[in-house]
C-alpha cells in the first residue's frame, strides 16, 4: 500500500506542473501506446486497444459536446466530426491501426502546441 500511495504522491506532484493540455496530450499519448502494443497482439489485445481508445473518444465528443464547454463551437463541432471518424474506423471488420494512431497523435501534437 505504501508504494501505491507513493506512486500516487509522485503524479500528483508532477501532474501540477504540467498543464492540463499537456495532461490531455499524454492521455492520447498512452492510448496510442495500447494501440501500436494492440495491432500487432493477438485478437484480445487488439480489442483491448479499440476499446480503449473507444472510451477515449465518447468521453471526448461527450466534453465537445456540453453546452458549457468554453471551445468555440466550430472547433467543438470539428472535434467531434473526428470522433465519429475514429468511431466508424474501429467498427471496420480490419480497423486501421495506423489510421487511428495518426489520429490520435495530431490531437496530442495540437493540445502540446506542437505543429
Amino acid at each position: 500500500m505504501l508504494n501505491m500511495r507513493q506512486a500516487t504522491n509522485a503524479y500528483a506532484a508532477s501532474a501540477a506542473h504540467r498543464s492540463l493540455r499537456e495532461q490531455d496530450a499524454d492521455i492520447f499519448r498512452r492510448a496510442n501506446a495500447a494501440l501500436r502494443e494492440g495491432s500487432g497482439a493477438g485478437p484480445l489485445g487488439r480489442v483491448r486497444a479499440l476499446a480503449d481508445n473507444g472510451r477515449l473518444w465518447r468521453t471526448v465528443m461527450d466534453l465537445m459536446r456540453d453546452p458549457g464547454n468554453p471551445l468555440p463551437e466550430p472547433l467543438r463541432g470539428a472535434i467531434v466530426a473526428i470522433g465519429h471518424t475514429v468511431h466508424r474506423e474501429m467498427n471496420q471488420p480490419a480497423p486501421n491501426f495506423d489510421f487511428l494512431i495518426s489520429i490520435n497523435e495530431n490531437i496530442a501534437a495540437g493540445l502540446s502546441g506542437q505543429p
